[in-house]
């Protein structure tokens, strides 16, 4: 007989981050210990009221309000945020955006053409390249 295997754990952080929420707005309980991997599946397929809550409603974690602000995360930084944002802070911003939103929004619209642009390049070389194979 093997001995019984310890269930896999994480970092209550990891766990927050593969659940999309700020870790300082969890429950305590959530925050000192060791989350396993069925405790995890089991917050993703039936999430707590908490859970719900802090996900609509935040604080949410940097690379979320990077996401709805539609900047990076390096542009929230150029930006200034630097702290965890409510929904209703995220939806402030929207609706009156600073110069800095503007410039950075520009900016990551920029950066997805060129990396379009540089994906259709190299799909239109693959198939160049496929093309002279198969002749």
């Amino acid at each position: 007989m093997s001995p019984e295997k310890t269930p896999q754990t994480m970092k209550p952080a990891t766990a927050a981050k593969k659940l999309g929420i700020y870790l300082p707005a969890a429950p305590a309980e959530f925050q000192e210990q060791p989350v396993t991997r069925g405790a995890l599946n089991e917050l993703l397929q039936s999430p707590p009221e908490w859970l719900v809550e802090l996900r609509l409603q935040g604080p949410h974690p940097r690379d979320v309000v990077a996401r709805k602000l539609g900047v990076s995360i390096s542009g929230l930084a150029r930006g200034g945020v630097t702290e965890a944002l409510t929904t209703d802070e995220i939806t402030a911003l929207l609706q009156s955006p600073p110069e800095w939103l503007v410039t950075e929004r520009a900016t990551q619209a920029a950066v997805r053409e060129e990396n379009r642009r540089v994906k259709d390049v190299k799909a239109g070389k693959a198939a160049a390249r496929e093309e002279r194979e198969s002749e």
